[in-house]
């Protein structure tokens, strides 16, 4: 098993944790089935009332997409398969509210996560990036997800320089993608606290909130997603192409802000 789950059954809390840390919690195909699974699963567990979220290790809240994920494709640009498409809670209809605690890396296919979080809390070591230009890929996804939380210049930046640019914390907090920093190593901490009062206050009123404020992204979320295939399977290079830039390109420590 490569994901953990805990639940407190006096606080009404559960803490889901990506545990591969050797691979820098990377989804890999098992762990995206897990993901699902589970946030399908606690919309039955009625013991629990809000959710945590994160990473073991504490070098990175997640990477991604694991490099070595075999995912197959069809040729036509129009039938595009993502395999962490529904990996997030919102797209498993769980209502019960979600708070992410971040640790170190979190980057590419980690904001399909993070960006279906209710809010996010990040130690001072966490760093935000998203390194698919630098590959040759289109961020999609991401980018739709981390419109809904940032200025439209932050993202841009942010995706556009690839690699070579991190958002810091600090940086991250300022600009409304993370919602508190706290000391190294206190974001679980701080989130399961967080989640302990919602989790204390009539559970009929906490979801019905999460589920409208959902509802004043989702249209805007749906429209930038069905467009995301199509602008995938275009703009692309193709996979030997990309695994030769990840190889190739000079290691440069990245600018963080």
């Amino acid at each position: 098993m490569t994901l953990r789950l805990s639940t407190d059954k006096e606080t009404g809390v559960a803490v889901v944790t990506l545990d591969r840390p050797e691979r820098l919690n990377a989804v890999d195909l098992a762990l995206a089935a897990e993901l699902s699974a589970t946030w399908r699963a606690l919309r039955f567990d009625d013991a629990v009332r809000a959710v945590v979220l994160t990473g073991a290790g504490g070098r990175a809240f997640s990477t991604g997409l694991d490099r070595d994920a075999v995912v197959p494709q069809p040729s036509s640009p129009y039938s595009q398969d993502d395999p962490l498409i529904a990996i997030g809670p919102k797209t498993n209809d769980l209502w019960k509210p979600v708070i992410a605690a971040v640790a170190g890396m979190a980057c590419g296919g980690a904001f399909y996560l993070l960006g279906e979080a209710d809010f996010v809390i990040a130690d001072e070591t966490a760093t935000f990036f998203d390194p698919h230009t630098s590959y040759g890929m289109v961020s999609a996804y991401e980018s739709v997800l981390l419109a809904q939380r940032m200025p439209y210049g932050e993202v841009a930046r942010t995706v556009l320089m690839g690699n070579a640019e991190r958002l810091g914390a600090r940086r991250a907090y300022e600009v409304g993608l993370v919602s508190e920093v706290t000391g190294a190593g206190r974001a679980l901490e701080a989130a399961v606290r967080c989640a302990t009062v919602i989790a204390g206050y009539p559970t009929e009123g906490v979801q019905g909130s999460v589920r409208a404020l959902w509802a004043a992204k989702e249209a805007a979320r749906d429209r930038g997603f069905a467009q995301a295939p199509h602008l995938i399977a275009l703009g692309n290079l193709p996979d030997e192409r990309q695994a030769q830039l990840f190889t190739d390109r000079p290691r440069t420590t990245p600018h963080t802000r």
